[in-house]
């Protein structure tokens, strides 16, 4: 079995050594990640540039690209045909809720939707790393266990681990998305030359943050396991919008 491990937080990131060295034993781990943080890249591909791997020492393939142009090219050129599963992370911050429309980690994973095998994308809850051998950990238990799931085609698990010590994890929570509120307004900034450039502001706090979500999960101590699917389509409000529709006709 081979899996194709990526990430966004880049190729020389602590995380992404830690979900390696989990899965290295279990199956044939290869790694192509982007040469910088690429965090909040979503499912950009790159259009406008040629794409240039070059391979670390440890065999690690880095690439000036997004999340998704990696498992992309991982897929599609540097290893093609011969990759059972995509696994994405593990990234150093939550991807909690609205996160999932940009980040990067969850890109990764997605972007491995094609495969027979389910993708997953893991993100510990902190920006720490004492507490990344917990998530290998419990990565590795994840991914091992894969073969017993029966899931449609094309979901992606997003795992979410609260960045305690494993003794402090109090289990695992199937969950869905919770929801942010609004993020703050943006943080104007002026260089020494006078000339006006923008910060993005911190995400918004959870606004639907109750039982059963991934924020509440997290916030109590468990891991948070929340199944996606690429289809956004609104299937609820088809039959009143094909009303407004005919009676636009």
């Amino acid at each position: 079995m081979r899996i194709l491990i990526a990430n966004d937080d880049g190729v020389l990131a602590p995380g992404l050594t830690a979900l390696y060295d989990a899965l290295s034993d279990y199956a044939d781990c290869v790694v192509v990640a982007p040469h910088e943080d690429r965090s909040g890249a979503s499912s950009a591909l790159s259009l406008d540039k040629p794409l240039r791997p070059f391979t670390l020492e440890n065999g690690f393939i880095g690439l000036n690209g997004t999340p998704t142009d990696c498992v992309h090219l991982g897929l599609n050129a540097f290893f093609e045909g011969s990759v059972d599963m995509v696994v994405a992370g593990i990234n150093l911050g939550a991807n909690l809720g609205d996160d999932v429309l940009y980040s990067g980690t969850v890109a990764a994973a997605l972007e491995g939707r094609f495969l027979s095998r389910p993708a997953m994308a893991f993100s510990l809850v902190g920006r720490q790393t004492a507490n990344l051998p917990t998530a290998a950990k419990i990565a590795r238990r994840m991914v091992e266990a894969h073969q017993q799931l029966d899931l449609p085609p094309r979901t992606v698990l997003s795992v979410n681990i609260p960045n305690l010590p494993a003794e402090h994890i109090k289990g695992i929570r199937l969950t869905r998305l919770g929801h942010r509120s609004r993020a703050a307004k943006p943080v104007k900034w002026v260089d020494p030359r006078g000339k006006e450039g923008y910060w993005i502001s911190v995400a918004g706090d959870a606004e639907d943050g109750g039982e059963g979500t991934d924020f509440h999960a997290v916030m109590q101590g468990y891991v948070s396991v929340t199944p996606l699917r690429v289809d956004k389509t609104h299937y609820e409000v088809f039959d009143h919008l094909g009303q407004w529709l005919e009676n636009l006709d």
